[in-house]
């Protein structure tokens, strides 16, 4: 417990200003900060967008980087960034699913035991 380092990282600030439809998703803007809480303009703001999808399970949160150099460009990256989110949480879920099919295949049953 000694080793973790609690320490905020005093030239990596960012002011976090979340912005929503109500509707489809959220795109968070990160507007970078000096120490004293003044804008920091020698860096550049970043974007990461937001959405849910319902599923039969409940909520799945999907969530990506937006590409843009201003909010506006933010929203216009939005709909890609989520198809993309979203197709790779398809293919890790498949790549999870083939990854057990084969577990359970490569068990060796021995007749006479329980399993």
């Amino acid at each position: 417990m000694n080793e973790i380092n609690f320490e905020i990282e005093k030239d990596n600030l960012y002011r976090e200003e979340s912005i929503t439809d109500l509707k489809v998703g959220s795109i968070r803007r990160l507007v970078p900060i000096k120490a004293d809480g003044s804008d920091d303009t020698g860096r550049t703001e970043m974007f990461m967008g937001s959405t849910q999808l319902m599923s039969p399970e409940g909520p799945v949160p999907l969530s990506a980087p937006l590409e843009g150099n201003s909010f506006e460009e933010a929203m216009d990256a939005f709909p890609a960034a989520m198809k993309q989110a979203l197709e790779k949480l398809v293919e890790e879920a498949q790549r999870m699913q083939q990854q057990m099919q084969q577990k359970d295949e490569s068990r060796i049953i021995v007749p006479g035991r329980d399993m």
